[in-house]
C-alpha cells in the first residue's frame, strides 16, 4: 500500500504549497494591524459608552437579559460576566487592536475597538 507522499502529484503540491503561502500572509496581516485608542459599545444599535483603551475601566452594560461586565485594562478589552446561556463573549478573549470585536449576541452588546484618530481602516466584511 502506498503512502500520501507517493500517491501526491505536482499540482497537489501546489496546492497544499498556496494555501500555506496564503495562511501565513493572513496571519502576518493580522499580527501588523494597529492597537486601538478607544473603545466603542453598543446597545440596541445606539453608542451606550466609549472610553479610552489606555486607561482602566470596569462598567456594567445593560441589554434586555441583564447586566454585561465589561472590564478595559492593560491586556485589551474583555467581557468578564454576562447574563447569557452559553457566555460565548466571555471566551472571546481580549480584544486590542484596530476593528477587534467582542459581541454579546443574546444581550445585544457590542464592542468594537476602533482606530487611532484619524486613521481609517479598511472593512474585512460588510452586510445589509
Amino acid at each position: 500500500m502506498k503512502t500520501p507522499w507517493q500517491v501526491m502529484t505536482g499540482g497537489d503540491w501546489l496546492v497544499i504549497l498556496s494555501l500555506l503561502g496564503v495562511s501565513l500572509t493572513g496571519i502576518a496581516w493580522v499580527a501588523t494591524a494597529p492597537e486601538g485608542t478607544q473603545v466603542v459599545v453598543t446597545s440596541g444599535g445606539q453608542t451606550c459608552f466609549t472610553a479610552p483603551l489606555d486607561q482602566p475601566h470596569s462598567v456594567d452594560l445593560e441589554g434586555p437579559l441583564g447586566q454585561t461586565h465589561l472590564v478595559i485594562d492593560d491586556q485589551g478589552a474583555r467581557i468578564t460576566d454576562s447574563p447569557c446561556p452559553r457566555k460565548i463573549c466571555i471566551s472571546m478573549g481580549s480584544a486590542r487592536q484596530t476593528g477587534d470585536l467582542l459581541a454579546c449576541v443574546p444581550n445585544r452588546i457590542l464592542v468594537r475597538i476602533d482606530s487611532p484618530a484619524g486613521e481609517e481602516v479598511p472593512y474585512d466584511l460588510l452586510s445589509r
